[in-house]
């Protein structure tokens, strides 16, 4: 069957609890999956929301500052953990409604976070974990640098799935990166996806032939931290809106199949025919015909850099 249903969940998240963001997980996929979606994708480090405090509240750049670090602190004891109860929840909800999960995340490896963008197959199977190479401007105060380990596009019963994360897709070597896995379906994390998020996530369906869901998410003002002071710009009512959402899927020849959608929480859904990737492929392959690897010598190291105790223990020789 070459066509199939995709959902992209822009939804809130419980902010900062961990377990009732999965709770939300769960019933958002639920949802996706009654209405024929077989794959359900959920935007930047949604479990448990992104941390847009590092731009809007003050304080959270100044050295030392205890609120900031208290913020932390939370984020950190609500980030996911492999292996951990968390982890697994979100195996057994793939699992459950059988469909490819891609879900942002927080993850915590020892005392370090990522922004990880995490795939799990219908059986519930863990198919990638790919760590956000640069974190972006401010993001660099919370979450370290990824390596090439998830630089990947697993191949699933829809075809090859991968993701990137937000300014990735301004980065021209990682895009290339991806387009040697010959993705079918892209996901595109974003904490909202703005006018310029939209014309990274089409140029990146039209330049990769792919499908791409770019997925965003909601933040109203009053699920800022509270002990941080928010600068007098973003004073406002309770419920203003500080991340719109504007998820969109886009297909191989960058049109636009659903959304964009703002300000609401929605599943988009589309039926994508997967044939038509190789019509589009015709004209333009930049990993196959529309490549000179006579001119361009392109290499990607794909190995994993162990950060926690736990980590480096797995990838010790003679591991397991």
């Amino acid at each position: 069957m070459s066509t199939v249903r995709v959902a992209a969940v822009q939804a809130a998240p419980v902010f900062l609890n961990l377990d009732a963001s999965l709770d939300r997980l769960s019933e958002l996929t639920a949802e996706a999956a009654s209405q024929g979606a077989r794959l359900v994708a959920f935007g930047e480090s949604w479990l448990p929301g992104y941390p847009a405090w590092l731009d809007m509240c003050e304080g959270a750049a100044v050295w030392g500052d205890a609120a900031a670090r208290d913020v932390f602190v939370r984020l950190m004891d609500n980030a996911v953990e492999f292996p951990s109860p968390a982890a697994t929840r979100m195996a057994e909800i793939a699992r459950a409604h059988g469909v490819v999960l891609v879900v942002g995340a927080h993850e915590r490896a020892g005392r370090t976070l990522f922004n990880a963008a995490l795939t799990f197959g219908p059986d519930g199977a863990l198919l990638n974990r790919h760590r956000k190479l640069i974190p972006t401007y401010s993001e660099r105060l919370i979450w370290g640098q990824g390596d090439g380990a998830g630089l990947r596009a697993p191949i699933t019963a829809l075809g090859r799935v991968g993701a990137l994360i937000c300014w990735e897709h301004w980065m021209p070597l990682t895009r290339q990166a991806m387009h040697d896995e010959h993705e079918d379906i892209h996901v595109a994390l974003w904490p909202a996806v703005p006018d310029m998020h939209l014309v990274a996530s089409r140029h990146y369906a039209f330049e990769g032939r792919c499908f791409v869901l770019a997925v965003g998410s909601l933040l109203r003002l009053d699920e800022l931290p509270k002990d941080l002071t928010i600068a007098a710009k973003y004073q406002g009512p309770p419920e203003k809106l500080l991340l719109t959402g504007g998820s969109a899927i886009i297909g191989p020849d960058g049109k636009i199949l659903a959304g964009p959608c703002f300000n609401e929480e929605k599943i988009l859904l589309a039926d994508i025919d997967l044939t038509a990737i190789r019509q589009q492929a015709m004209t333009l392959d930049v990993s196959g015909h529309y490549s000179r690897p006579d001119v361009f010598d392109f290499q990607v190291n794909r190995r994993a850099f162990p950060v926690s105790a736990a980590e480096r223990s797995a990838a010790a020789p003679g591991h397991g």
